[in-house]
């Protein structure tokens, strides 16, 4: 057993969690995304969304800052292994992390456009005027 596996659960736990902490300091995206998952929730909140809208909600926010701390950890491991020298390999691996987080990122931007969209129609329908002929 690796001497880096033999420390127990409460060690693996610690861990994490100063990973977490250290992605939140040196990663300036993951805390935008951080910010606006708050506002997101917060907006959600307000909106009175229910069980099943909230899980959806969470797990796509989840899915962007988890694709976000994944993208930063490749990008540490490629940098630590070339010493940040350039290689084409290390620019397509980055490229192709950097790519998975921005097509999350277009996707939460999607959920959260059905989500809110239908919601914020019907707290606000009465200021939308529709031809009579266009019925939701």
């Amino acid at each position: 057993m690796s001497k880096y596996k033999s420390h127990g659960i409460l060690k693996a736990f610690q861990n994490a969690k100063r990973g977490i902490f250290i992605a939140l300091k040196s990663e300036r995206n993951i805390r935008i995304h951080s910010v606006i998952a708050i506002l997101v929730l917060v907006a959600g909140y307000y909106l009175d969304f229910n069980a099943i809208k909230f899980c959806i909600l969470i797990l796509t926010i989840a899915l962007v800052i988890i694709s976000e701390m994944i993208n930063s950890g490749i990008e540490y491991c490629i940098d630590s292994v070339f010493h940040n020298k350039y290689s084409k390999l290390a620019g397509m691996a980055k490229d192709i992390s950097a790519g998975a987080v921005m097509l999350s990122a277009f996707v939460s931007i999607l959920v959260g456009a059905i989500l809110f969209g239908e919601s914020l129609f019907v707290h606000y329908e009465n200021l939308i005027i529709l031809p009579p002929h266009v019925q939701f």
